[in-house]
């Protein structure tokens, strides 16, 4: 793919049923790109799909897999383009509560492990032969957490963060850039639950600079950015996404 080309590219979106995920994959559909959107759920990746495309008519294929299997993985090849311009890892969720004592903190790690981790390095890996040469992106989507600290999910997503760095160095000679996007609070997903009510939005807004919280087309927009061949001398960076919230260095 030519460097001035910014339709018609072949697009991963993982985590694109819902979100910020879904907000990716409509506003890179809607720019002529061809979407495919992978994740667990199959019900909720054909709803989307069948919506962007019968309402919007956005060229978005569902593919359901555990991204955090290897072997679900190796079997999802099979459905996703020969040739991918910009994989977005986006899917990544916290590990439910889990029991006490070192039994409960070794599950609620390896969980949050495989499920930020995982999900996007095995992904990654078996396509790095496909990304396009001269052009292609791998973006990743952390969060605030991998910055300032939160258990075991900030350290899975500063995991992130190191291997970006490994990342971007391997497929820099290729012209392949890989860059990270780490949102603050995000209203409009479900990662918060009903704990994200109307005291704590007011509370969250107010650590901002902007006085409020982030939406996902708020990171959908920066995705985009890193995605063009506008970006194409940037690599190897974590584009903080939070208003604000936590300052740059």
């Amino acid at each position: 793919m030519a460097q001035n080309e910014a339709v018609g590219r072949n697009i991963v979106v993982t985590g694109g049923g819902t979100g910020i995920g879904r907000a990716i994959a409509t506003r890179l559909a809607g720019s002529g790109d061809r979407v495919t959107i992978v994740g667990r759920r199959r019900d909720v990746l054909r709803a989307t799909a069948e919506e962007l495309r019968g309402e919007h008519g956005l060229d978005v294929t569902p593919v359901d897999c555990d991204l955090a299997d290897p072997d679900e993985v190796e079997t999802a090849l099979t459905r996703l383009p020969d040739r991918v311009d910009v994989l977005v890892n986006n899917a990544g969720s916290r590990e439910p509560a889990t029991g006490p004592g070192p039994h409960g903190v070794r599950a609620r790690w390896r969980g949050d492990f495989e499920r930020n981790v995982l999900t996007a390095v095995l992904l990654t890996e078996s396509l790095r032969d496909r990304l396009t040469t001269d052009g292609g992106r791998v973006i990743t989507v952390t969060s605030v957490a991998a910055l300032r600290g939160g258990g075991s999910y900030g350290a899975s997503k500063a995991a992130l963060h190191a291997w970006n760095h490994s990342l971007a160095a391997q497929l820099g000679p290729q012209g392949v850039t890989c860059n990270i996007v780490a949102p603050g609070t995000v209203a409009g997903t479900e990662f918060f639950g009903a704990r994200l009510d109307d005291a704590e939005l007011t509370r969250r807004a107010g650590r901002t600079l902007v006085g409020r919280v982030g939406r996902p087309a708020d990171v959908a927009a920066a995705v985009v950015f890193l995605a063009s061949p506008e970006a194409a001398f940037i690599t190897g960076e974590i584009l903080q996404c939070n208003g604000g919230e936590l300052l740059g260095r």
